[in-house]
């Protein structure tokens, strides 16, 4: 019979080789991630986390589910959208390299009304995010995140960026990217938005399922006078 001290190494070695066969696979879903990462550099996604979750939310609810992604060029996105995307949600875009540190100190700072931390999270970060872990806010997802926004920083660059966010982000129940929100709630394409238009979109993204651009008065007008201190 076998003692329990001599049992003791055996089963040391079973938890020394289940923890690296668990780094060895976290290392390979990251290095996967990566590759794809700078790979869109190149070649637009087909669909996205966020996409994804969406479509089991909608299977496992039982509510119909209708997905309209349409990826569009920077060319055909009208400058207004972008600008107003910009001013938004990230004013330093194109000052930071990811991580907005100003916002950060503002965000641990300040807090909202309801007693939770404002977001300060850059394009970036929210690219990424909406890529590869829709929307889990688990601190090992954000851990998870941000080894990847400098990977994006500097594999795929500031305008390919703002493309990609452009075109994957969420602006509707199943509505995913500039050309299919510019058609869903105007029904014109994206390279066709004005200044108010773009200003009214750009507001319902941090609550897309919920808000409507006819009701973003307030918010639109804000983003507006955002635009115009930019220099936009």
């Amino acid at each position: 019979m076998t003692s329990p001290r001599a049992a003791l190494p055996g089963r040391k070695k079973t938890i020394w080789r289940w923890l690296r066969w668990c780094a060895a696979g976290v290392a390979s879903a990251w290095a996967l991630a990566a590759l794809s990462l700078v790979s869109f550099r190149f070649i637009d996604p087909p669909t996205t986390a966020l996409q994804v979750e969406r479509r089991i939310q909608s299977w496992v609810s039982g509510k119909p589910y209708s997905k309209r992604y349409t990826f569009a060029a920077m060319g055909r996105i009208s400058p207004n959208l972008q600008h107003a995307v910009v001013a938004a949600e990230d004013t330093r875009f194109y000052q930071h390299h990811g991580f907005d540190w100003v916002e950060i100190q503002n965000a641990i700072d300040d807090r909202m009304d309801d007693g939770r931390q404002r977001g300060a999270s850059t394009i970036t970060q929210q690219l990424v995010k909406n890529l590869f872990f829709g929307t889990g806010g688990s601190l090992l997802r954000k851990a998870a995140e941000a080894t990847l926004v400098p990977v994006a920083e500097f594999g795929v660059g500031k305008r390919r960026i703002l493309e990609l966010y452009l075109n994957v982000v969420e602006w509707g129940p199943g509505i995913y990217g500039a050309e299919a929100a510019a058609r869903y709630h105007y029904k014109i394409p994206a390279q066709s938005v004005g200044r108010d238009q773009a200003a009214r979109l750009a507001a319902i993204l941090p609550l897309p399922l919920k808000r409507k651009p006819a009701r973003m008065n307030q918010y639109s007008e804000a983003i507006e006078a955002r635009m115009s201190q930019m220099g936009w």
